[in-house]
């Protein structure tokens, strides 16, 4: 890969893997519950309401279920420009310039066998007091986003 890479317009969604595994998760687990503490009797199905584990249950879902929508809703994404790196969601895009990076650490792998899945990129800005934390693979194409940051901190090393 070479330097050209980081000069195109390159947008990065937010992976929701997690949130749609989740919610079907708890959902499958809740009606199990529902199954295993109903009762048949002559042919149907009898629910029983009184029992406080159902309504953690379904809270649990419920929730589950709301935070999926919302961070559908949000659409979050981060996008590598030509002079800048932009955070952006529905609501608002932060953007910070290349120029204003002080210094840039990538995190070693310590297990080679996790394939990079916990690596995390931690920018310091001139103008911000607080790190920016970004794990790569918390985006599509995790892998070549991860490439991109490590190109940009070859970049700014030898400046």
């Amino acid at each position: 890969m070479s330097n050209d890479l980081i000069n195109h317009n390159k947008i990065f969604k937010y992976k929701m893997s997690f949130y749609y595994l989740s919610t079907i998760i708890y959902f499958v687990a809740f009606l199990l519950y529902v199954l295993i503490r109903g009762e048949f009797v002559e042919g149907s199905f009898k629910l029983i309401t009184s029992d406080p584990i159902i309504y953690f249950f379904a809270l649990i879902v419920i929730i589950s279920l709301v935070s999926l929508l919302f961070n559908l809703y949000k659409s979050r994404y981060l996008k590598f420009g030509e002079l800048s790196i932009s955070f952006g969601d529905r609501f608002r895009v932060r953007e910070f310039r290349f120029d204003d990076i002080n210094k840039m650490k990538i995190s070693r792998e310590k297990n080679k066998g996790k394939n990079g899945v916990f690596k995390i990129v931690r920018i310091k800005l001139k103008n911000r007091r607080r790190l920016l934390v970004i794990r790569p693979y918390d985006y599509e194409n995790g892998e070549e986003l991860l490439k991109r940051f490590q190109e940009l901190k070859s970049g700014i090393e030898n400046k």
